[in-house]
């Protein structure tokens, strides 16, 4: 029985709602990966299997190739004093063309700068933008090849040097000789944070954030942001949307341009096109959204 489950796609819909809910812990690192599978298989019939079919598989999320005529994609390294290491690594891929461009900042989850990061710089750079994305992983070799070591390698950084990295990648990409000079930024999960930490860090420098899923920015932050936000949720994601009514009302207070959408039956992650968490509708919407708030406002 289990091998015929396992030859089969397993959809959102035949998932558990508990095991969506143990795959949370497991992403943000409060469970193993042994635990999450151990815990999903005791709590119904089929929940290893449930819990298996939400690992990421990174073959499926390109959408856009490396060798794709319309990009020109390359792996750079960028000063960061204050950082963890003092240089860093990313990917920087400009759309075919002279430029200048409009620049994109996407900022990865926890864990690194997966294929699934990469293939959003890719679809950014489709649409017209210099896009970058760090790898904050790069002080300890990099992204390692699978989210379980990277998970761990960045929760072993300095997490105020982190977002330090992250911050001098923003300004790397909105200096660099392709750039119109005209900044966004977009991320997801912890990324998502992070474009929320960058409006406040950034000030008038930033002019479009766009955040999935990610923790709001300190209240006594709030004043500092001057970009118009997007912000993207998921329905389903209880610890994320908790931050909701707090970073509304400071936001308001604070006369910061913003737009939040709350997207029906969806789960946290439900951008990631890799697992099945992903919801086809949601991330369509979303993205277009998202690429609609740049070209207005980094034009």
């Amino acid at each position: 029985m289990t091998e015929q489950l396992l030859a089969e796609p397993v959809t959102q819909l035949e998932i558990d709602q508990r095991v969506f809910d143990l795959y949370d812990e497991y992403c943000h690192g409060r469970i193993d990966r042994r635990e999450f599978l151990l815990r999903s298989s005791a709590l119904a019939l089929g929940g290893l299997v449930m819990a298996q079919a939400l690992l990421p598989r990174y073959a499926q999320a390109q959408t856009v190739s490396f060798t794709d005529t319309r990009i020109k994609p390359e792996y750079v390294n960028y000063p960061s004093p204050g950082g963890n290491s003092g240089t860093m690594r990313g990917y920087l891929v400009a759309p075919a063309g002279k430029g200048p461009f409009p620049a994109v900042l996407v900022v990865h989850e926890n864990r690194g700068l997966n294929p699934y990061i990469e293939d959003v710089a890719r679809r950014a750079a489709v649409e017209g933008f210099l896009a970058f994305a760090p790898d904050g992983l790069s002080p300890v070799g990099g992204y390692p090849g699978n989210d379980d070591d990277g998970r761990q390698l960045q929760a072993s950084l300095d997490q105020g040097k982190l977002r330090t990295d992250l911050l001098n990648g923003a300004r790397f990409v909105k200096t660099h000789k392709l750039s119109s000079g005209k900044l966004g930024v977009t991320g997801f999960c912890y990324g998502g944070g992070v474009v929320n930490y960058l409006a406040t860090a950034l000030g008038g420098d930033l002019h479009a954030g766009a955040p999935y899923y990610g923790a709001a920015a300190a209240t006594a932050e709030v004043p500092k942001i001057k970009a118009p936000l997007l912000i993207h949720y998921a329905e389903s994601d209880e610890r994320i949307n908790a931050m909701w009514p707090e970073y509304e009302s400071a936001l308001k207070k604070s006369n910061v341009a913003f737009e939040m959408h709350k997207y029906p039956g969806t789960q946290h992650g439900f951008h990631n096109n890799s697992t099945p968490r992903y919801d086809e509708p949601a991330a369509k919407l979303s993205w277009e959204r998202t690429v609609a708030l740049f070209k207005k406002n980094l034009a």
